[in-house]
């Protein structure tokens, strides 16, 4: 395996984990993968958003799995977000802490994973091209 694609491997592998409860620091090797290799700039965010959404579906997944009065004791204030938003909910799924719980409560509010899928991935695109975009400014 060349230096591209093993940085690549690296960044798909702490994006989905990232993207569970165990720590990825996705944003970091993201922007480690940016500065060194810019040429694959669009690539290196792509290979990141990917990873991140199938870890924010692991966790839609998992979502489904709970039985119907677990997850109202599991993380109350993500349900009560989740139903009352909706799916654009999701849009911050990417947010610390808080967006593992959405993706788990989208799930077990059995919402449409298609849909899910989508915002879930649009999101994390956004944070991930304003974090290499952001690298790629401070580093030139």
């Amino acid at each position: 395996m060349n230096g591209e694609a093993a940085a690549l491997a690296g960044l798909l592998a702490s994006s989905f984990l990232s993207a569970t409860i165990l720590p990825g620091n996705s944003e970091v090797v993201l922007a480690a993968v940016v500065s060194k290799l810019p040429d694959l700039f669009w690539t290196a965010v792509a290979v990141a958003t990917l990873g991140n959404t199938a870890g924010g579906m692991t966790s839609y997944a998992l979502g489904r799995l709970i039985p119907a009065q677990g997850g109202r004791k599991l993380a109350p204030r993500a349900v009560a977000l989740a139903q009352r938003y909706g799916i654009p909910m999701l849009l911050l799924s990417w947010v610390p802490v808080i967006g593992d719980a959405l993706c788990v409560a989208s799930g077990w509010l059995r919402q449409d994973w298609r849909l899910a899928t989508l915002a879930i991935a649009a999101g994390k695109l956004a944070r991930y091209v304003a974090v290499a975009e952001g690298v790629r400014r401070v580093v030139g």
